[in-house]
């Protein structure tokens, strides 16, 4: 037993150096260091936004490297214990091979972790559900995978917040929408996009013929609501007038009134309410501001649902995976061919070896 925990120390200590190298943990290190550094400075939060970029690339550095360096330190401790083994009893030596058990869990998480490297993976998830065709049958399938990732997402301890949702007109839903707030949500939700086929003998048939259902699923990232609008007086043209309508005779003294073209997208704002032009030219640019700000949203809400429009409509002509619940049990990845014949432990949301083997062929490609 002693020799082959040795091999298997041996084995995760040859994955934990490729992943020291892939991940970059060297420059996590660096990254944390000058990162506390700064913020241990007085003035660290005089710059507001430099502040919270800071502690973001301080959050995202040590999501890798504390899990790293725990990791790490186990081989260590693992090994000099091994070495000291020769001769325990029975009791102790099965301890030890359980404690390997857990490191080597570990080192598998981290590994599969290392293959979340795009650009929105840690983002929080904006989850879609679409009965297809069908009527009852796939409102109920619809209805079964939103349990579903509601499952997987307890089981990795995100929050799941239904926002939107439209139920069946006999049962289950014809669509949802969901945010999954947590760590990393969208990269492994993306793996699931596409549509999803049941097989199963219908309960909603008296006769207890088999059906098919399909339900279409889309993930994608949340956007920040951090989005900051910079407005140059030269972008700006501002005309004052005399206010119209009631208000006063004080109203129509002075050219109070304010109106301001935002000339690179022609946004038209003005304001005659208040009787000073300081105070209207002010409220007037809080309305532009919120105008650009809701512009730009849109922009970023218009190239993501374009990016992923594309991936629904090739997607909806064949399934990404299908689940099997008669004649025989059996849900397969027809991207991957990863299967598994436990139907019930995947509807519980045991999702995670789906994820793994799409994420490892998107990263060998």
């Amino acid at each position: 037993m002693i020799n082959e925990m040795k091999d298997r120390i041996e084995v995760l200590e040859g994955k934990l150096a490729q992943l020291k190298m892939y991940l970059r943990i060297d420059e996590k290190v660096i990254t944390i260091k000058n990162v506390e550094t700064e913020i241990s400075k007085p003035d660290f939060w005089t710059d507001s936004k430099r502040a919270e970029t800071l502690i973001g690339e301080l959050k995202s550095a040590k999501a890798v490297n504390d899990p790293y360096s725990k990791l790490s330190k186990q081989l260590s401790e693992f090994k000099e214990l091994l070495s000291i083994a020769e001769g325990e009893d029975q009791d102790t030596l099965s301890e030890l091979s359980r404690d390997v058990d857990e490191l080597e869990k570990g080192v598998n998480s981290l590994e599969f972790r290392s293959l979340l490297s795009g650009e929105d993976d840690p983002s929080s998830a904006i989850l879609s559900i679409n009965a297809g065709a069908g009527g009852t049958e796939s409102c109920d399938w619809a209805s079964m995978l939103l349990r579903m990732y509601n499952k997987w997402s307890e089981k990795k301890g995100y929050k799941i917040s239904l926002i939107d949702i439209l139920p069946g007109e006999e049962a289950g839903v014809k669509n949802m929408t969901a945010i999954i707030r947590g760590e990393y949500a969208y990269g492994y939700l993306k793996t699931e996009n596409g549509v999803h086929r049941l097989v199963r003998i219908s309960p909603f048939d008296a006769n207890k013929r088999r059906h098919t259902s399909f339900a279409s699923v889309n993930v994608i990232p949340e956007i920040s609501d951090k989005i900051e609008i910079v407005i140059n007086d030269s972008e700006l043209r501002v005309d004052t007038y005399r206010s119209s309508g009631a208000g006063g005779q004080h109203v129509n003294v002075t050219d109070s009134a304010v109106r301001i073209t935002h000339l690179p997208t022609n946004i038209v704002v003005q304001c005659q309410n208040e009787r000073s032009q300081h105070k209207n030219k002010a409220t007037a640019m809080k309305i532009l501001k919120a105008r650009l700000y809701e512009l730009e949203r849109e922009k970023q809400m218009k190239k993501i649902e374009k990016q992923y429009s594309e991936k629904r409509e090739i997607a909806w002509g064949s399934q990404i995976r299908s689940y099997v619940m008669h004649p025989y049990s059996m849900v397969k990845d027809h991207r991957t061919n990863f299967e598994t014949s436990n139907t019930q432990a995947v509807m519980d949301g045991d999702l995670d070896g789906f994820i793994e083997a799409y994420l490892r062929k998107k990263a060998a490609e």
